[in-house]
């Protein structure tokens, strides 16, 4: 196990700077007065300093040259310029990724406890109506396209019954949240809420992240759920479950204390890479619902061909997968020991 989590670490700082070439050479489809603005904090004033500007930073040397230049400036945090955020793009990283952060935080827990649950009941009643009634779920879950499924959401829940507005906050919660009475401990609004003991923010904030939540754990859940009733239905097969019921265990111990813990193996994996997925920034959900977070703001450079921004949210979400491949490996190898992982 240390052996393989070595090699592993070792060999991360490889696959980031390939991430790192990768992303240098998506920089070179701009001219360089557009990858200037890499290295300043707002855009030049005229073309004199634009000028002064390429020549600091080597845009007219070989690539080689600039690489350096730019890895440089990654290191010391300096991605560039977001005219979208009208700020730097690491400052608009530290302001949006919170908001992606809560809202895949309280996505992930019903993904999982729900995924899971209706798996167990699919495996156990195999080919019954509950396991076919899960099928049908799965499947138009699996195909279901998240903005449709998003905007219909907000025709019943908002437009109809006006209960879960979209957005982060109400106008009043807004107000007090952005005021020098709150403190903004993590940039979460739940989580700052009750830090603050304001239980009517917490509850507002809770609010406005009920359909987005929704959405995203409707969608996933159908994956969760095939994962855990096709491992289920394997390992309660296996020769060992057959002797523990006929040694006289209630079926809700074969279940509960021999099955399910081996059944989560796959479970686990699936679960990291999705958690991963949703920090990456869920960008038509939050779009749908007017979430300000990652994927919203990637959208919104996209469409503002703000090339800086998208290349910067890139790099970071590169950076932040690469790191999450890592670590579910790593966990994989501890969930199940008997699997030697090269």
């Amino acid at each position: 196990m240390t052996h393989y989590i070595i090699r592993r670490l070792l060999i991360l700082p490889i696959v980031l700077l390939g991430l790192s070439l990768l992303i240098f050479g998506m920089l070179q489809a701009l001219d360089p007065a557009e990858r200037a603005a890499l290295y300043v904090t707002s855009p030049p004033k005229n073309p004199r300093a634009l000028e002064d500007i390429i020549h600091q930073y080597g845009l007219d040397q070989p690539l080689y040259i600039q690489y350096v230049h730019w890895l440089d400036s990654v290191i010391h945090g300096n991605l560039g310029w977001s005219k979208t955020a009208q700020m730097p793009v690491l400052n608009a990283i530290a302001t949006y990724f919170p908001a992606t952060l809560e809202l895949a935080l309280w996505s992930f827990i019903p993904i999982m406890v729900g995924g899971i649950w209706l798996g167990i009941q699919a495996a156990v009643h195999h080919d019954r109506f509950i396991d076919q009634a899960a099928r049908v779920f799965s499947i138009i879950g699996y195909s279901f396209p998240t903005f449709v499924f998003g905007l219909l959401m907000l025709m019943i829940f908002y437009a109809a019954l006006q209960v879960f507005p979209p957005g982060r906050l109400s106008d009043w919660a807004s107000a007090i949240v952005y005021s020098p009475e709150f403190h903004r401990y993590t940039g979460m609004n739940t989580l700052d809420a009750v830090l603050n003991g304001r239980w009517d923010i917490f509850a507002d904030a809770l609010r406005h992240l009920f359909l987005p939540a929704l959405t995203l754990a409707y969608v996933q859940w159908a994956l969760v759920l095939r994962v855990t009733r096709s491992a289920m239905l394997d390992v309660i097969r296996q020769d060992y479950i057959t002797v523990a019921r006929e040694k006289g265990l209630t079926e809700r111990r074969v279940l509960f204390r021999h099955a399910l813990p081996n059944a989560m193996i796959p479970v686990a994996t699936i679960g990291g890479l999705l958690l991963i997925g949703l920090l990456n920034g869920v960008v038509i959900t939050e779009t749908v619902f007017n979430y300000h977070g990652m994927g919203w703001w990637a959208a919104n450079a996209a469409l503002n061909f703000d090339a800086i921004s998208v290349l910067g949210i890139t790099l970071f979400d590169g950076a932040l997968l690469v790191l999450a491949n890592l670590m579910v490996d790593v966990m994989y190898a501890f969930l199940d020991p008997r699997i030697r992982l090269a």
